[in-house]
């Protein structure tokens, strides 16, 4: 079931992208996705942020760089019932506050923060905004992975805050078992060991992925559109995927899922 309505505790919610030219990332996504990112009424009071929009449903968020220093890339939020708190379980556990809580007009209450190995995630606690509207379609978002070198503290942070449990699934051209990320018996996310996989300087984080009726034709696509592929695409039991960089550097990942993931996320 593609469509949402809401999301239990625990759950990544919405992904939202910052970005140093915002009509260009509209422009690629629109191009690359078939997202429309209409400038909002609200636009004044939230400092320019758009909600793409595919079928007339909200899938991500685009925003200009709010301040100095602040990384172009893909952010992750976490549904929760109450932001303030996970904010202050996020310290207990031994992460970073980047951004307190705040509320979001009358849509919903976030924050920001990083987690004991250094990745950038962020909580929704929704109002009259529960978050994406469309998963697991070409288009939409379809998976959050952690990518870290220190998956042992990660589980203890993350198992803490969200009540997420882990499970390890062998997987081919992989050193280490792979994660998945287990809430009430379903699998809501991922997590991967890159130690020695990627240089030093990239910190932890969390990757997004959007679902795509053809991972290779994805692939062609995001050239032909500026960005460029990162690596893959590449087979795995999920589907076949692709790490790519838009235009202006920021991450993310292209999947056509397999009937065996899209009968388990039913």
């Amino acid at each position: 079931m593609s469509e949402r309505s809401s999301y239990a505790p625990g759950t990544p919610c919405w992904v939202d992208l910052s970005a140093p030219d915002l009509d260009a990332a509209v422009e690629f996504y629109g191009g690359l996705f078939g997202w429309e990112a209409p400038v909002q009424e609200n636009a004044e009071q939230t400092g320019g942020y758009r909600q793409a929009l595919l079928r007339g449903q909200p899938v991500a968020g685009l925003m200009p760089l709010m301040q100095e220093g602040q990384p172009v890339a893909w952010s992750t939020y976490v549904s929760v019932a109450d932001a303030d708190v996970a904010t202050a379980h996020v310290s207990e556990g031994g992460g970073t506050v980047i951004v307190e809580p705040m509320d979001v007009l009358e849509l919903g209450r976030m924050a920001v923060f990083l987690d004991p190995t250094g990745a950038a995630f962020g909580v929704w606690q929704p109002g009259t905004f529960h978050g994406a509207g469309l998963v697991n379609e070409p288009g939409a978002l379809a998976w959050n992975e952690l990518t870290t070198r220190d998956t042992a503290t990660a589980k203890e942070f993350y198992g803490r805050l969200f009540g997420w449990t882990f499970e390890e699934v062998e997987m081919e051209g992989l050193s280490n078992a792979y994660i998945s990320i287990q809430l009430g018996g379903a699998s809501v996310g991922g997590m991967v060991d890159v130690s020695g996989r990627i240089p030093d300087e990239v910190p932890a984080h969390w990757v997004v992925y959007f679902a795509v009726e053809d991972a290779d034709a994805s692939v062609s696509r995001i050239e032909g559109l500026g960005g460029s592929k990162a690596f893959g695409p590449m087979d795995t039991p999920a589907g076949r995927l692709a790490v790519a960089l838009d235009p202006a550097g920021a991450e993310f990942a292209v999947i056509a899922l397999s009937d065996q993931a899209l009968e388990s996320a039913a």
